[in-house]
């Protein structure tokens, strides 16, 4: 079996904006973190991430990003529901141009349920659902071994199901989503 790349992993929260080096066997060789600038300013968050990705040690061979949706993976761009400065914006293309990486562009969540099948609790499991419940509700659904994606690649957002009719007001603009209902 070919032994496969390091890979950097760049994580866009909420809170914090994370970067980690991971070899190829899945362990983590190194990491940092800042939290994420509160800021309506998109080049200010950016130069914060872009700062931080900086600091990721030579080797990689790939970048992937988890960032929390919505999103529109064909046209890679972004617009979190928990962090108003960047709609639209064209995350993955201003990664791959800073570190010259091919690079990757997924929902948070759903990346999560990647790595737990292929290393974690899941590894070895055709069919599982993965949730992150923080400062958002996120979900990546794998069904015979193949990760959801949906039209717009957004498949497995479960944080906006309704769960409580005419709940709390959540982000997206319904009332009584489980994200507004139940995340941190």
């Amino acid at each position: 079996m070919q032994e496969r790349p390091q890979v950097l992993a760049v994580d866009v929260g909420a809170t914090k904006l994370a970067a980690a080096v991971v070899d190829g066997r899945g362990t983590l060789t190194w990491r940092a973190r800042t939290p994420t600038p509160s800021t309506t300013d998109a080049d200010e968050l950016w130069s914060a991430l872009a700062d931080l990705v900086a600091t990721a040690p030579p080797g990689p061979a790939l970048c992937g990003i988890g960032c929390g949706g919505p999103m529109d993976v064909r046209a890679e761009t972004v617009s979190p529901l928990n962090i108003p400065a960047w709609r639209d914006f064209p995350l993955r293309a201003r990664v791959a141009a800073t570190t010259g990486l091919p690079t990757w562009i997924d929902n948070d969540a759903k990346a999560l349920a990647l790595g737990e099948g292929v290393l974690g609790a899941a590894a070895g499991t055709g069919n599982f659902v993965s949730l992150v419940v923080s400062s958002g509700v996120g979900g990546g659904i794998v069904l015979d071994g193949r990760l959801l994606d949906g039209a717009g690649g957004n498949a497995g957002h479960l944080g906006h199901l309704v769960v409580e009719p005419g709940g709390r007001r959540c982000a997206c603009g319904a009332r009584g989503c489980l994200e507004a209902e139940a995340s941190g």
